[in-house]
């Protein structure tokens, strides 16, 4: 059964690039009113207009900004039903020793891929509630139920975070009607840090990954804003709380 959101308001976070983006677009199509954002106000407003969507810019690691941007869905589509935290990533960081890691770098992958979410989830719960609505769908991570391929400590450690802060949503909030899912997307080359990371494996390390992969594919941004879609529909109404791997099959 095809999923439609004709009507629903959904806010998308990360949406100058890759997944965020793919996972917007989906949700445009099956009717929603969509609110793409994103730190990158030029990339992330290009996009908005060229698709017909709203655009919004400010830093999840923000909590003030968060419940500005909250309030201003609010304001202009009167609710918000859906809320994808897709931002986060590496922020440009590569693995590397344990001892050369500095607080700053530490604190910036956990801001935006663990304190976006949360702040996100605090401010868009109350406008759930009151409308007897609420899908929160939280971008995680291979890298957050095994070590990562990046070898980048707060990376893993970030996105164990984000599991277990999905598990917790979904217990706090589901009295309220609000369902918590995560998906958690295996390699998939949707930006800049992920196609530099594929380079980096060079030909024989591109052979073995694949090899790893039961279907033999790397994935598309797309197969990861489908999971999404589910999470979000009609139909996962009594799902929650759930990490669901979409990487292809793993061994």
């Amino acid at each position: 059964m095809p999923c439609r959101f004709d009507q629903r308001v959904v806010l998308v976070t990360g949406c100058a690039q890759g997944i965020g983006q793919a996972i917007a677009l989906e949700f445009h199509q099956a009717g929603a009113v969509v609110f793409a954002a994103d730190l990158d106000e030029h990339r992330v407003s290009e996009f908005a207009t060229r698709h017909g969507m709203h655009a919004l810019h400010f830093n999840v690691g923000d909590q003030a900004q968060c419940r500005g941007a909250v309030d201003a869905v609010n304001r202009t589509a009167g609710r918000l039903d859906i809320l994808v935290n897709a931002a986060g990533g590496v922020r440009g960081q590569v693995g590397g020793p344990i001892t050369e890691v500095t607080p700053s770098a530490w604190h910036a992958i956990f801001e935006a891929n663990v304190d976006g979410a949360f702040w996100l989830a605090q401010a868009a719960s109350g406008l759930m509630q009151d409308h007897g609505f609420g899908r929160i769908v939280n971008i995680a991570s291979g890298a957050g139920l095994r070590p990562s391929l990046t070898g980048i400590q707060a990376y893993t450690a970030a996105k164990h975070a984000l599991v277990g802060l999905t598990k917790q949503l979904s217990q706090d909030l589901g009295p309220l009607g609000i369902t918590c899912n995560a998906v958690a997307p295996g390699f998939v080359r949707s930006n800049p840090s992920t196609e530099k990371q594929w380079d980096a494996y060079g030909p024989e390390g591109q052979a073995r990954l694949v090899a790893g992969i039961h279907t033999r594919r790397l994935g598309t941004a797309q197969d990861i804003a489908h999971a999404v879609l589910f999470f979000a529909s009609e139909q996962s109404g009594w799902i929650s709380g759930q990490i669901l791997s979409v990487d292809g099959g793993r061994s």
